[in-house]
């Protein structure tokens, strides 16, 4: 479990930068607290939307790992964090994964005949993760079963 806190001061201008790349999380599952100024967005349907946060609310994202165990049932989602130019925003992320030793496959009971992915060792994934954090296609090939 890791526990991230981010903080992204306003931008006068904010098409200059972005406070976080777009990506996607590597682990099981990301609980975020994202303050009360926008600033996360999602990619869905070919272009950015931003998620509106919520007095009091988390936003719970699917991370690869989930993915790969509910064998594509769940999918993670494309994200990033855009600047705001008026005001800072601070947010706090709780990173559920498993152990490195942990042995990641897609769970029996969803697979049926049909498994995507093959087993691997979690600190395998992210030791190729990391390194192609911006291509999530390339990251999920290299685990995926051959056809």
């Amino acid at each position: 479990m890791l526990l991230s806190a981010n903080h992204y001061p306003p931008c006068p201008d904010p098409s200059l930068t972005l406070g976080m790349s777009k990506h996607y999380d590597a682990q099981l599952l990301t609980i975020l607290h994202q303050g009360d100024v926008n600033g996360l967005q999602v990619f869905k349907d070919g272009e950015w939307t931003s998620v509106d946060p919520l007095r009091n609310a988390l936003v719970i994202n699917v991370g690869n790992t989930l993915q790969i165990i509910s064998n594509n049932k769940l999918k993670s989602v494309e994200h990033r964090v855009v600047t705001n130019s008026n005001c800072a925003r601070t947010s706090v992320g709780f990173f559920i994964a498993p152990s490195d030793d942990s042995i990641i496959e897609p769970a029996k009971s969803v697979v049926g005949n049909a498994a995507v992915y093959r087993a691997f060792e979690f600190k395998e994934f992210l030791l190729h993760f990391f390194p192609n954090f911006h291509n999530n296609d390339l990251v999920m090939e290299r685990f995926k079963l051959q056809a």
